[in-house]
């Protein structure tokens, strides 16, 4: 992912964030763009039908890790 990508990825986030939303995304954020406990929708085909993945962020100077987990489709 080249930087222009990433910066646009990054604003459309924080965006989605302040609307109070979460956002769907087509790829994880690659790590550090996303804060801890924030969580976005990740569809990326990984889980079954009818359901969706919820990545959580997590803290690395915490030694918590990103969650993930499929959950039913909103």
């Amino acid at each position: 992912m080249n930087s222009r990508t990433m910066i646009i990825s990054a604003l459309m986030l924080g965006a989605s964030l302040a609307a109070g939303c979460s956002p769907t995304m087509k790829a994880e954020p690659g790590a550090g763009q996303l804060g801890s406990g924030v969580k976005v929708l990740v569809d990326d085909g990984t889980c079954p039908a009818g359901q969706i993945k919820q990545v959580t962020g997590g803290n690395n100077a915490a030694n918590i890790p990103r969650k993930r987990e499929c959950i039913a489709r909103p």
